[in-house]
């Protein structure tokens, strides 16, 4: 039986009253531990080549165990038959079944100068899978916006010069800090479709957003080096790789020799192929190496490297090749905290990286350069990192933009 009109009108919220209803709500600490609003307030974000849902920490749960269920109900996982995720906010890759939680750090944290915390975490597809145990690059460079349009957050009054500003944000996946600079209006809030600059795998231009990751050696495994050795040597199959771990852990591994026993340019032109069985057992060899969980698909990463070999490579000055894997797919964007690591270790001597890019550089004789130019399927990145004599990471940098896709609420 239907219900009349007036029925309907009665039973309904209007519009307003909806939204006076959802965001008057004070969330306190009491009020977190015993309800979780469904809908939820949230934000839909653009970073770098990765698009994810935002939310407030003060709007979740107090105990994290709640978290799971919440997250994958935002994402519309499972989605074991067809992995698309229409019931809900995910894509059907990993680089769009994404959310970061943020919040106000610590009073310990701000006396370190921190302004704002968050814990980024990557859904799964098909399964039930939430992992903590990375973070996200790309994501990371929309932190500070996020936090500054939401007022939380801490003293976002120190600018450049009037025009940008620089945010500190606490990983609490990694430990770590990265600072993001860029664009902001006289009232300090985010500008972000200035026509500044342009990234492979993104239309169009928009505002500029540095990123600096601070001491990003040792994201998980506290070691630059893993294993304290730059090549390591695996068995079933026998190969040389490199493991790296610097703003997340990696396995690097070379193009050439995969090619003498894999299908491999079937496989990165995206035929289907037996690869990915092979690479996946390469890269949980390298996580049993680092001391890591190999079963755990988002740590660490794979990439196979390459010289550049194009006409196209040659005249962008393109020092290095790579085509990246993240939770057993291949990427048509590599995922910045895998370029950031690239970076890195094409400056630690006796890596994979290291001798690709000296190679290049030599064969084309240009000079070395504080920034490595990375080709990656949908195009050219440039990025920096700088070592203290004695190998220290203390930082990476790379470029990002973003942009606000939208606010308001999300069904879990």
């Amino acid at each position: 039986m239907f219900a009349s009109a007036g029925n309907r009108a009665n039973a309904m919220l209007s519009a307003a009253s909806f939204r006076k209803l959802l965001f008057s709500r004070s969330f306190s600490s009491s009020s977190r531990t015993s309800e979780t609003l469904n809908p939820l307030p949230a934000t839909f974000l653009r970073g770098g080549t990765s698009k994810g849902i935002f939310i407030n920490r003060d709007h979740l749960p107090s105990d994290r165990s709640a978290w799971d269920r919440i997250f994958l109900g935002i994402m519309g996982s499972p989605d074991p038959v067809h992995g698309r995720q229409l019931n809900g906010m995910g894509g059907g890759v990993s680089s769009l079944s994404k959310i970061c939680v943020v919040g106000t750090p610590s009073l310990a944290q701000q006396s370190q100068g921190i302004q704002v915390e968050y814990t980024f975490v990557q859904v799964g597809i098909r399964d039930t899978s939430i992992d903590y145990s990375g973070n996200c690059g790309n994501l990371s460079s929309i932190i500070g916006a996020y936090a500054l349009d939401e007022g939380i957050c801490c003293d976002p009054t120190t600018t450049l010069d009037g025009s940008r500003i620089t945010i500190r944000s606490f990983n609490t996946n990694t430990q770590k800090i990265i600072d993001t600079t860029f664009p902001v209006s006289n009232a300090l809030v985010p500008v972000l479709d200035l026509p500044e600059t342009s990234i492979a795998g993104v239309p169009g231009d928009a505002s500029q957003i540095v990123m600096d990751f601070v001491n990003p050696g040792g994201a998980r495994t506290g070691k630059l080096l893993p294993t304290d050795h730059p090549i390591d040597s695996l068995t079933s199959p026998n190969v040389s790789v490199s493991l790296v771990d610097a703003t997340n852990p990696t396995v690097f591994i070379r193009a050439d020799e995969l090619s003498s026993f894999l299908p491999l340019s079937d496989y990165l032109k995206h035929i289907p192929t037996e690869v990915p069985q092979v690479l996946e057992s390469i890269r949980q060899r390298g996580a049993v190496k680092m001391g890591l969980d190999p079963l755990a698909q988002a740590q660490p990463k794979i990439a196979i490297l390459s010289a550049p070999n194009t006409s196209d490579d040659h005249a962008q000055s393109v020092d290095i090749v790579v085509h990246a894997l993240s939770m057993g797919v291949l990427h048509k964007a590599v995922p910045m905290t895998v370029g950031l690591c690239l970076g890195v270790a094409a400056n630690i001597p006796g890596t994979i990286a290291w001798d690709i890019v000296s190679e290049s550089r030599q064969n084309r004789q240009s000079g070395d350069s504080k920034l490595v130019r990375i080709r990656h399927p949908s195009g050219t990145v440039d990025v920096g990192a700088e070592l203290s004599p004695d190998g220290h990471v203390k930082s990476a940098k790379v470029v990002r933009t973003g942009r606000r896709l939208m606010k308001g609420v999300v069904w879990w």
